[in-house]
């Protein structure tokens, strides 16, 4: 039997520059944390609000908003309604050294600020001391009703039974729970569990539905409904 896998800590790259995005998703993917790329503000946004990171890695200069935007979105959040978590590790990461856009990085929030062209090994190691800094590390247990959903362990439990999920009915459940009493709209789900970013006509977003249905609950099918035509929900019991 192979060793499981145990990331460090989860991560969102916002880098819009295809080939550091690459490489960066690569050394950190191989240095044991679980990593989610996002070439874009919208899709860092994106990614920040369902999928609950450890950390953003965020570059200032991209294709549809100002990396200082997504920043701002994040640290005004009320932690509520907005689904950002407010208190989420900030690092920058930039071409622009001057010390005025430093400042600005730090005051906007930032937890550090690292320039480019930048050392790995240096970048590596300041990740570590802001995720060390981070009071009370990750948010703890999410309840819906008898659903019981443990982001920072990935586990769920519906009463005192434990439920073994995929990676894809995990994030499914999470996004669910992030809002249960609201209907996701299917291209939503899409977007925020298998980053489509334009509609799809798949049967992916059904199947795994159907699936964590049948895992949640298999004798009666409870939890998660279907809004015939246009998306998801759950039920609180």
């Amino acid at each position: 039997m192979l060793p499981q896998r145990r990331d460090i800590a989860s991560l969102v790259v916002c880098e819009d520059d295809s080939p550091t995005l690459e490489l960066l998703c690569d050394h950190l993917a191989a240095d044991r944390f679980a990593v989610m790329p996002a070439p874009s503000a919208s899709d860092a946004l994106r990614l920040c609000r369902y999928n609950h990171p450890d950390l953003l890695l965020l570059d200032l200069t991209l294709p549809d908003a100002s990396g200082l935007d997504v920043l701002r979105e994040i640290r005004d959040a009320d932690g509520i309604t907005s689904r950002f978590d407010p208190g989420l590790p900030v690092i920058v990461l930039t071409g622009r050294s001057a010390d005025a856009d430093r400042v600005r990085g730090l005051d906007f929030g930032a937890d550090d600020y690292v320039v480019k062209p930048f050392s790995y090994p240096e970048l590596r190691a300041r990740i570590a001391a802001v995720l060390r800094r981070r009071p009370g590390g990750r948010e703890g247990p999410c309840r819906v009703g008898e659903i019981v959903v443990d982001t920072a362990r990935r586990k769920v439990w519906v009463g005192e039974r434990e439920v073994t999920l995929s990676n894809k009915e995990f994030g499914l459940l999470r996004v669910l729970a992030t809002d249960p009493s609201r209907v996701f709209a299917k291209r939503e789900l899409l977007e925020a569990v298998w980053g489509f970013r334009s509609p799809a006509r798949t049967r992916t977003l059904d199947s795994h539905a159907s699936r964590l249905r049948r895992k949640l609950d298999p004798e009666h099918g409870r939890f998660v409904i279907n809004a015939w035509g246009y998306g998801y929900r759950l039920i609180d019991g």
